[in-house]
């Protein structure tokens, strides 16, 4: 496996780790190259911009697209995902019934957000769910790299997966419940009073040396995570931010 990530607007973030900033956004879509399968993570907005990520990221790596994983259900993270045919998808258990059950919503949101409503509608309509659903822990053997899908949420969302990618430097891709190019955002669907622990679960997978991937803006490292998990809860009124909790809840519809 050698990918060159020079004259690209791909930034490396290890041997085998590599990310990109989208535009309007500014959403993280982030790559893992196997010996024998790629992943990405998060394809994209739209049906054209996910088609435009394939074609870069098979470019990149002389291999075709394996496996998607989506970190949560959002239209920026999820919309591209019809432009990956014969990938398999994953994502935390619970994510498809929803994704499924609220196409409109999401096709109505993006548009809300800035998308063109036809690119929205193609979008919401050739959606691909997740086949693969993580209740806890899945590995994923890409050859030569076992990543690790981990079910961290709820949180940002009912459905947040963090992914895990051993190396030289452990590198772990957040979703939205790490946001570096501004607040994290709690919409209707977040978990407040559970968002809190997802991101003490996010820092036990990493540890302190670790790159921490965040949805939007910057790699971060632990110090970052932890600050952001502090300022959450106190934002939300968790008085123990380590705490985990016994259960998932679902927000206020």
């Amino acid at each position: 496996m050698d990918v060159r990530w020079e004259d690209t607007d791909w930034e490396r973030l290890t041997r085998r780790t590599g990310r990109k900033r989208l535009p309007v956004w500014d959403c993280t879509v982030g790559l893992v190259v196997g010996d024998e399968s790629v992943l990405v993570i998060d394809p994209g907005s739209s049906v054209r911009e996910g088609a435009s990520l394939r074609a870069e990221a098979e470019r990149l790596t002389g291999r075709r697209v394996t496996h998607i994983a989506f970190t949560h259900g959002h239209f920026d993270h999820v919309l591209g995902s019809a432009a990956f045919s014969g990938a398999e998808v994953y994502g935390a258990v619970g994510l498809d019934g929803e994704l499924v059950s609220g196409r409109d919503e999401l096709r109505d949101g993006a548009v809300r957000q800035g998308l063109d409503a036809a690119e929205a509608a193609e979008a919401a309509d050739l959606l691909v769910p997740p086949r693969h659903l993580v209740s806890g822990e899945w590995t994923l053997d890409l050859g030569g790299v076992q990543v690790l899908l981990a079910n961290v949420g709820p949180g940002h969302t009912p459905y947040d997966l963090a992914v895990f990618v051993p190396g030289e430097r452990e590198t772990v891709f957040c979703g939205d419940l790490v946001e570096e190019s501004g607040e994290p955002q709690a919409g209707r669907d977040a978990v407040p009073e559970q968002w809190p622990a997802a991101m003490d679960r996010l820092l036990a997978l990493g540890g302190e040396d670790a790159l921490y991937v965040p949805g939007h803006g910057a790699v971060v490292d632990a110090a970052f995570v932890r600050a952001q998990r502090d300022t959450l809860a106190a934002r939300f009124g968790v008085s123990d931010p380590g705490a985990r909790p016994l259960s998932p809840g679902r927000p206020d519809a």
